[in-house]
Order: C-alpha cells, then sequence, then structure tokens
C-alpha cells in the first residue's frame, strides 16, 4: 500500500497557464517582443523558468534571454495566482487523501519561491508535507529531489509514487525507480506521454482515485 505521493504542480495539482503565460508575456513585452499563445506555452513548460524563457525569447532577441529571464523570476514569485485554479474534482480527492493519512508532496521545476507561493495559496487546506522547486535540487528529471522525500519521509520506494502530467515526469519516475500516474488533464496529450514510456493514466481525479484504489490499494 502506498503511504506517500509526489506530485507535478504545473498541469497536475493545479491549472497554472493563464498566470504564467500573464507574468511571461509581461516580461516579454517590456523588451519588445511578441507574446506567447495558450497553446504555444503548453509545449514551453515542464523544465524550468530558463527554458521557459530560452524557449519564449524569439530567435532574433537571444542576446536578452538572461535580462528577460531576471525580469521574469522576481514578478512570478510575486504573483497573485489570480487566474490559478485547482482541476474539476480534485478538491474532493485531495481531502480523502489526507484523511487517509497519505503523505503530500510537491517536486517541481517551477522556481521555490513561486511553488511556495502558489501551493499556500491554492492547495494549503489539504497539508502539503514537502513542496519543492528549482533551486534546491537539480531539476527534473533527476530524481535527487524524489529521493529526499523519501528520506524525509521515512517511505520505502514501494510505498510511494510519482504524479505529472508532463514527458519529464515519467523520466523522473523512471530515474528514481517509482511507479508513474500520467494525469492528462494538464500540458500534454497521451500520445505525447506515450511517446516518453507512459503507461498508467488518468483522465480526470475520479479515475485518479480508482487508479490508487485498485492498482495500489489505497483504502480512502
Amino acid at each position: 500500500m502506498i503511504k506517500a505521493i509526489v506530485f507535478d504542480l504545473d498541469g497536475t495539482l493545479l491549472n497554472t497557464a493563464p498566470d504564467i503565460r500573464r507574468v511571461l508575456n509581461a516580461s516579454l513585452k517590456k523588451f519588445g517582443f511578441p507574446p506567447v499563445s495558450e497553446d504555444r506555452l503548453y509545449m514551453m513548460v515542464g523544465d524550468g523558468a530558463h527554458k521557459l524563457i530560452e524557449r519564449a525569447v524569439p530567435s532574433y532577441g537571444r542576446g536578452l534571454t538572461e535580462e528577460v529571464y531576471r525580469d521574469y523570476i522576481p514578478a512570478f514569485a510575486a504573483c497573485d495566482n489570480a487566474n490559478t485554479t485547482l482541476y474539476p474534482g480534485e478538491a474532493e480527492v485531495l481531502s480523502r487523501l489526507k484523511a487517509a493519512g497519505i503523505k503530500m508532496c510537491v517536486l517541481s521545476n517551477k522556481p521555490q519561491a513561486a511553488a511556495e507561493n502558489v501551493c499556500a495559496d491554492k492547495l494549503g487546506e489539504y497539508g502539503l508535507d514537502i513542496v519543492i522547486g528549482q533551486g534546491r535540487f537539480p531539476l527534473k528529471p533527476d530524481p535527487a529531489g524524489v529521493e529526499y522525500i523519501m528520506r524525509e519521509l521515512n517511505v520505502r520506494r514501494e510505498e510511494c509514487i510519482f504524479v505529472g502530467d508532463g514527458e519529464t515526469d515519467i523520466l523522473t519516475a523512471k530515474n528514481a525507480g517509482l511507479p508513474c500516474i500520467s494525469v492528462l488533464w494538464g500540458f500534454r496529450t497521451r500520445e505525447q506521454l506515450e511517446r516518453s514510456g507512459g503507461e498508467l493514466f488518468a483522465e480526470n481525479y475520479a479515475r485518479f482515485l480508482q487508479i490508487l484504489q485498485e492498482k495500489f490499494l489505497l483504502n480512502a
């Protein structure tokens, strides 16, 4: 039976895309660069803020990438998260996991301050045990963050699973020796995730809970 779940954040626990896009486009505008569309943003996120900026800055502006990054980071950390939301059915599932005593943690490539800010704002009532963002450990898919979480929670590998919406999450779980549930309400399609080795999929939070109950013997 599982005792701990390590969640990705953006596209898994929270639909942060509107606020990421809002802050990103504000930084791009300061430097005279065109805005990023919602569809294009989905393909840019997942590998950390620096990669996001690299992908967002047009080729003719590459020399200003670091300046855009330095503008974006504090603005994103101070974001009011006004447009960030939980996904349908999520609140009930997280409440049931909390009541069942399941440890819930976040491992994200989002900058640490921004990750802590949005988790406190939107997920505080669910009692997240650990929130790790960019800065404390190498970025996913490096398994260092997962290894730290398991040590801190004193859980064995067979008692822990990883949940995420991206290719990077599948690789992180593989590198850490954990099973991965790939969610389909986030920023990637099933086909994209299958190409990266995804095998277990949840279309919504109700299905996610069902998988936990049936495949991982969760009593919740």
